[in-house]
């Protein structure tokens, strides 16, 4: 469904991503996990048209979209949960909601309020709130928001940045619960995320990546196994000592 081959992307004299090649398969979720600073984020705005590559392609059902520009992107068939939600405060719930079907235009009225019955029915507490304006909102609430706007899209794939930041505990599991939910419906998933056990546990592949580059990549059912990603993504145990982590990153565990 979507693929990067050779993906380069710079801020200004800064090279952020290095040439990244990946593929993600209809109905999959992909994870893609690394620490801050990685690249996580700047794939997304790549895919999504925010930031330009300088080299590489993008392709989407076999089309190519390097380049273009994000309102195109979006009306073909992908949206974007940007991290830290971006919802508009002084707009409410309902409107919020209304706005991420924009990309839709040859939606009928009644084909869009059957999506935001949809989006209610996943979010039962969005719907008690439809007229409350976004600042009145909880942070959970918010992030079920910003879910709910992307959904409103009916993209083909939804990319999701950090849904789980900032969040207690327990709303982080309701979170991924309806991430899950949402891929039943046969809805693609590209998952940025830093709680890697909570991101392995419901994907299908995933992708580790390191100052721009992926380091590792497999079944993320293998990957949540692996001994090296227990240590360095997960802290199941301490990094014995930074000469103990370059062993790990010597031994051309690469693509």
């Amino acid at each position: 469904m979507l693929k990067l081959e050779g993906v380069e992307t710079w801020y200004g004299a800064i090279q952020a991503i290095k040439g990244i090649s990946l593929d993600v398969r209809q109905g999959e979720i992909v994870a893609l996990l690394g620490a801050n600073g990685a690249g996580k984020s700047t794939t997304l705005k790549t895919i999504t048209g925010l930031l330009k590559p300088t080299k590489g392609r993008i392709e989407f059902l076999g089309q190519e979209i390097a380049g273009k520009e994000p309102e195109d992107i979006a009306e073909i068939g992908i949206a974007c949960v940007p991290e830290g939600r971006c919802i508009f405060p002084g707009l409410t719930v309902t409107d919020n909601l209304m706005l991420g079907a924009t990309p839709r235009k040859r939606a009928s009225k009644e084909e869009i309020q059957g999506d935001l019955a949809r989006v209610f029915g996943i979010f039962p507490q969005l719907e008690k709130f439809k007229g409350s304006l976004g600042w009145q909102l909880s942070g959970g609430q918010l992030q079920m928001l910003a879910i709910g706007r992307g959904l409103m899209a009916k993209s083909k794939i939804l990319l999701l940045d950090e849904p789980s930041l900032g969040l207690a505990p327990v709303v982080v599991q309701e979170v991924f619960r309806v991430i899950k939910e949402i891929n039943k419906t046969r809805t693609t998933i590209l998952l940025v995320e830093q709680n890697a056990r909570m991101a392995l546990a419901i994907s299908d592949f995933a992708l580790i990546l390191e100052n721009g580059r992926f380091v590792m990549k497999g079944n993320a059912k293998e990957l949540i196994e692996d001994k090296d990603v227990k240590e360095f993504y997960m802290g199941i145990r301490s990094v014995e000592s930074a000469k103990g982590y370059q062993r790990w990153k010597r031994k051309k565990r690469w693509r």
